[in-house]
């Protein structure tokens, strides 16, 4: 028994690096990013992985509410009201109160990655979720509010597209 209690932790030591590295990917810089898939999300977000479509480079995608509309493809300027968080709940950015819609070129990288992957497919009038890897966000560096390597959930509502 003794020699158990003194085996165990240097064994959880030696192999938890061995079991938790496959919970983070790396990004250019070498540092340690989560994933969507084992990030904890705070329950308000309603985030449902389960429900999601992965796409081709790791963000998670939701429709929330199907629109009526058409659906928006690469190179038609949106118009669109988002709120962004942080996994913890965290409220970071947003326009909804706002009168202004944030527009943009889809697909022209004029905002962060994640965007130009999770937009395409939506219809005009709906909402989406949009969890958004570290490579895909900010990465390792962060922006003001938004610390490195964090995940994002935004929730994006198509409101015009030309």
């Amino acid at each position: 028994m003794i020699l158990t209690k003194r085996i165990l932790p240097i064994l959880a030591l030696a192999v938890f690096p061995l079991v938790t590295s496959g919970c983070f990917s790396s990004d250019s810089t070498g540092v340690k990013s989560a994933t969507v898939e084992e990030t904890t999300f705070a329950s308000s977000l309603g985030v449902n992985i389960a429900a999601s479509t992965r796409t081709t480079n790791g963000a998670y995608v939701r429709d929330v509410i199907v629109g009526p509309g058409a659906v928006v493809a690469a190179g038609q300027s949106l118009g669109v009201k988002y709120s962004g968080y942080l996994a913890n709940g965290t409220l970071f950015d947003s326009n909804t109160s706002a009168s202004t819609l944030l527009t943009f070129r889809l697909g022209a990288g004029q905002l962060i990655a994640g965007f130009d992957e999770g937009v395409p497919g939506m219809r005009v009038g709906g909402t989406r979720q949009i969890l958004i890897p570290p490579a895909l966000g900010y990465g390792a560096n962060g922006n003001g509010p938004i610390p490195g390597n964090s995940v994002l959930v935004f929730t994006v509502q198509v409101v015009s597209a030309q």
